[in-house]
């Protein structure tokens, strides 16, 4: 706590001075242009990694940046996502997964999550994630495709098909398959590499 307690005292002391006039807007202005989705992971800060400022983006951060298909009563990410397309009219969308994600990783090498029973009901928003690896690893095997790094191969690849399935569950919102019609919305799917910080940006498939 320590750290934390500095941290704020720098940022009144020293960094909100040089962006009063920005806060001062803040205060009576919420506008962001993106909805960024991505995971919880301690190492992926939105707002860093894109160079926004307070109030560029709308954040929701989820174990392995899952969203979960749009079904009645489901109201948690749900309602972050209604009320960032409907309420503030973002313009786009960005799903973002990243290397070395923990969640993929298990779900990839089949982990024991016995003693993480939230966790594992929570994954289970990834097994259409699964079902394309799998598609995408038989596909590979009948073109004579093979990896150097088996482990290593599996888990860039769910990490990858996760953000697709994820957008696709997206586009199950109302609001979103909405504002998709109305042409007002577009979705991008990234994933962000940490040890060199770039990112891959591609769009959602059909």
């Amino acid at each position: 706590m320590h750290d934390l307690a500095a941290g704020v005292a720098h940022f009144q002391q020293d960094v909100f001075p040089t962006k009063a006039g920005l806060f001062a807007r803040l205060a009576t202005t919420h506008r962001p242009h993106t909805l960024f989705i991505g995971c919880s992971d301690a190492r992926v800060v939105p707002e860093l990694i894109t160079q926004q400022e307070p109030g560029e983006l709308f954040v929701i951060r989820t174990a392995g940046n899952l969203v979960p298909a749009y079904a009645p009563g489901d109201e948690g990410v749900g309602a972050s996502i209604e009320y960032a397309v409907t309420a503030l009219g973002v313009s786009s969308v960005v799903v973002c997964g990243h290397s070395a994600c923990g969640a993929m990783t298990a779900l990839a090498e089949g982990h024991d999550l016995t003693d993480l029973p939230a966790v594992a009901r929570w994954l289970r928003h990834a097994d259409a994630s699964l079902a394309r690896s799998a598609r995408s690893a038989r596909s590979a095997r009948g073109a004579g495709g093979a990896g150097t790094d088996a482990a290593a191969d599996r888990v860039g690849a769910l990490i990858r098909d996760n953000v697709s399935a994820q957008l696709a569950n997206l586009a199950t919102h109302p609001s979103v398959a909405r504002a998709l019609a109305a042409g007002t919305l577009a979705l991008h799917g990234w994933v962000y590499d940490i040890p060199t910080g770039t990112v891959e940006d591609f769009a959602p498939a059909a």
